[in-house]
């Protein structure tokens, strides 16, 4: 059993580290307060055939794996975790479906500009009403001769306000529960489809979350993804891989969080020596790293049993609840080391840990993540 990323993986590693330490860490803190999405990061990432890591090159993606793909968002989340988040939606939600159960024609004129780097994907599944229990939703789907009138009011999406493509889950079939629930791919540009929020959030600002209203909007059937009725099936699957997104995220955050601290600690001088010198920040800093070594192997096992086409939905679940659970522990002790200094926005733990929360909630919360995984084990 070889624990060493390959060669590949390694190079990818070092070029996404360089981009990100010297294009998004420079800017980091700046566009979170300034709540501004990065476009000219995410046209440098298309540059470096970044954005569609996990698509194959068919499909105008890098043809690269679910650990590749893991290693990606990881660095990212290390400089930044709202570019991470928009990322990862982007590749996750908004691209992959396409790829994996779209027809050649959707994959052509929808996921290829995605792959590519030339538009932006997002997907539309939570509800105002239903969040947990997300096959509660009340946008329906009504077909009228060859399209489909969509209805209803999507939340906390991300990207929706900079996509050029959202997944829009709506219910065809009222009466036929979770085989009533069927995707389209909506261009936002469509009469009907307006981003009625932005949402000022605790973290992540430079990542947009919103609440969307579709009011009859029009979608022609062929941009119906899969068959009527897939749509249920078609999000527990995404989800598995998602998950995983948002581990790598996690642990990305973390491992930013441990660096930020460990050098403050190192250079940080009380009672003339490094506060490094004393057991309890020292003991703190020690119990980062084995957090976070432990949140990265658990995803990359996860990610690597994904791409072998296994079932991974207990380890994604897994992966996704430790790993978000030791981003916001590790981000935590990084500010107590930073003291003072790291409860102001001149350091970024700060940042690390307003940010970490999110991956507690989003994908999941942690609590039904105990619920998937009690699932899993026949409980």
């Amino acid at each position: 059993m070889d624990f060493t990323l390959p060669d590949e993986h390694e190079m990818i590693q070092d070029v996404v580290r360089d981009f990100a330490e010297t294009e998004i860490g420079p800017i980091a803190q700046e566009i979170e307060e300034e709540h501004r999405f990065p476009e000219e990061v995410f046209e440098e990432l298309g540059e470096l055939d970044l954005m569609g890591v996990p698509a194959p090159k068919e499909c105008g993606g890098a043809g690269g794996d679910y650990l590749m793909y893991a290693v990606v968002a990881e660095e990212l989340g290390r400089v930044s975790g709202a570019v991470g988040l928009s990322y990862v939606a982007h590749t996750s939600l908004g691209l992959m479906p396409i790829v994996n159960f779209g027809s050649d024609e959707q994959i052509e004129e929808w996921a290829r500009p995605l792959a590519e780097g030339d538009e932006i994907g997002a997907w539309a599944l939570t509800e105002p009403s239903s969040g947990s229990d997300a096959s509660d939703m009340n946008t329906m789907a009504q077909q009228d001769g060859d399209e489909y009138v969509i209805d209803g009011t999507k939340q906390f999406i991300t990207n929706a306000n900079v996509a050029n493509s959202v997944l829009v889950k709506a219910v065809t079939d009222p009466e036929a529960g979770y085989d009533g629930i069927s995707t389209f791919i909506v261009d936002p540009d469509q009469d009907g489809f307006e981003v009625t929020t932005v949402w000022d959030k605790m973290g992540l600002n430079a990542s947009p979350t919103c609440e969307i209203q579709l009011d009859g909007v029009r979608v022609h059937e062929s941009r119906l993804l899969g068959e009527e009725g897939d749509g249920w099936t078609q999000t527990k699957k995404t989800l598995d891989g998602g998950r995983i997104s948002i581990a790598a995220l996690s642990t990305g955050l973390a491992q930013g969080a441990f660096e930020a601290a460990r050098d403050y600690a190192t250079e940080r001088e009380q009672f003339d020596r490094p506060v490094s010198k004393f057991d309890a920040v020292r003991d703190m800093i020690v119990s980062m790293d084995r957090k976070i070594e432990r949140a990265r192997l658990l995803t990359q096992k996860a990610a690597t049993t994904y791409s072998d086409g296994k079932d991974v939905t207990r380890l994604s679940s897994m992966a996704k609840l430790d790993a978000s659970e030791v981003a916001r522990e590790v981000a935590e002790d990084a500010v107590q080391v930073h003291g003072g200094y790291g409860y102001t926005t001149d350091f970024p733990p700060q940042r690390f840990y307003r940010d970490a929360k999110l991956m507690e909630i989003g994908e999941g919360t942690s609590e039904i993540q105990h619920v998937v995984l009690g699932r899993e084990l026949g409980l």
